[in-house]
C-alpha cells in the first residue's frame, strides 16, 4: 500500500443479524478459544483494520453492547437504516478525520486479511476509482475501499429510500478486482456457517 495514502477503517456492526438470530459483534471468532478469553469477532476485524488504517471506527447501533475495542465507536442515529446509511456517516466522520479513503467491511469477516486491504487501496490509488471492490462471483460491497468524499452522495441515496450499498456502487465509478481467494471475503451469517467454520472437538 503507498506509504502516503490516508486510509480509515470501518466496521459495520451494527445490523440486526436476524438469520443469525444474535448480535454477530460479540460473538467469539470461530475456532479461537471459548470462554471469557475468547476473541470476539469485532475484536478480530478492528485488530486486522489498525493494521493498515487510522482511524478505526466501528459503526454500532444503540444501546448495543461491545467488547472493548482499540477504536472510535459510533453510534446509529436511527435504528433499521441499513449498512448505507452507517457508511455515509463513517465516510463523513473519515473524511473530517483527515481521511481521503475508508476500507469498509462487515463486523462478520473472522479470517479477513491486511493483504486484502493493501491490493484493495493500491488499486484505488492506481486508478482513481471512487470504490474498489473484490468479485469472486458476486461483489463484496462490504469489504471494499471507498472514497471519503462519498459521502454526500450516500447521504442523497438514503434520502431518496435507498438502503442497500449496491445503490451507492451503481451511482459512482466502481473499479473490481477479480479473486478466486474468497477465505479474507468470508462471512458468518447463520448458525449453519459458524458450525462449519469450527472445529470439530473430537
Amino acid at each position: 500500500m503507498p506509504d502516503a495514502v490516508s486510509l480509515a477503517g470501518v466496521v459495520l456492526a451494527g445490523g440486526a443479524s436476524r438469520r443469525m438470530g444474535r448480535d454477530k459483534a460479540s460473538m467469539p471468532v470461530p475456532g479461537s478459544s471459548g470462554g471469557a478469553g475468547a476473541t470476539t469477532m469485532v475484536e478480530q476485524v478492528v485488530a486486522v483494520l489498525r493494521q493498515r488504517c487510522e482511524p478505526v471506527l466501528v459503526m454500532a447501533a444503540q444501546g448495543q453492547p461491545l467488547p472493548p475495542v482499540q477504536a472510535q465507536i459510533v453510534r446509529d442515529e436511527l435504528r433499521g437504516l441499513g449498512p448505507l446509511a452507517a457508511t455515509a456517516r463513517a465516510l463523513r466522520t473519515a473524511a473530517e478525520a483527515g481521511a481521503g479513503f475508508a476500507f469498509v467491511c462487515a463486523v462478520d469477516m473472522p479470517f479477513l486479511a491486511a493483504d486484502l486491504i493493501d491490493e484493495l487501496t493500491r488499486m484505488a490509488v492506481e486508478t482513481g476509482a471512487e470504490v474498489v471492490l473484490p468479485w469472486d462471483g458476486q461483489d463484496h460491497y462490504l469489504a471494499a475501499v471507498y472514497r471519503t468524499d462519498l459521502a454526500d452522495r450516500a447521504d442523497a441515496l438514503v434520502a431518496a429510500g435507498e438502503r442497500k450499498m449496491r445503490a451507492l456502487v451503481d451511482s459512482s465509478d466502481a473499479q473490481r478486482i477479480v479473486t478466486s481467494d474468497s477465505r479474507s471475503l468470508t462471512n458468518v451469517n447463520t448458525e449453519s456457517d459458524l458450525r462449519a467454520l469450527t472445529p470439530s472437538r473430537v
